[in-house]
Formats: C-alpha cells, sequence, structure tokens
C-alpha cells in the first residue's frame, strides 16, 4: 500500500506541474514574415499502374 500511495502522490504532483496542452507563447511570437516559402517534395511517391503493370510482368517472365 506504500508503494500505490507513493505512486498515486508522485502522479498527482506531476499533473500539477505539467499541462496536457502545449505551451503554445513561443509560436504566437513566431514572425511570419521571416519565413521562407517552400514547395512540398514527396519523398516517397506512390507508383503509377504502368509502374506495377511493368513490375508485374517482369516478376512473371
Amino acid at each position: 500500500t506504500d508503494r500505490i500511495l507513493l505512486a498515486l502522490t508522485t502522479r498527482s504532483a506531476l499533473s500539477e506541474t505539467m499541462s496536457d496542452k502545449p505551451d503554445m507563447a513561443e509560436i504566437e511570437k513566431c514572425d511570419e514574415s521571416k519565413l521562407k516559402k517552400m514547395e512540398t517534395q514527396e519523398k516517397n511517391p506512390l507508383p503509377s499502374k504502368e509502374m506495377i503493370q511493368q513490375e508485374k510482368q517482369a516478376g512473371e517472365a
């Protein structure tokens, strides 16, 4: 019972100091004009129907 009590008191102490919500203060202070415009590049695109057919044919041969 001492271990359970210690675990419960530790857990309640942590929940008082830590929040489930992130601190948004730094994000709100961010100057969006300093951010660079970037184009999204897909690193692992899905194969086309033609590529799938070629792989199937190569596997059958």
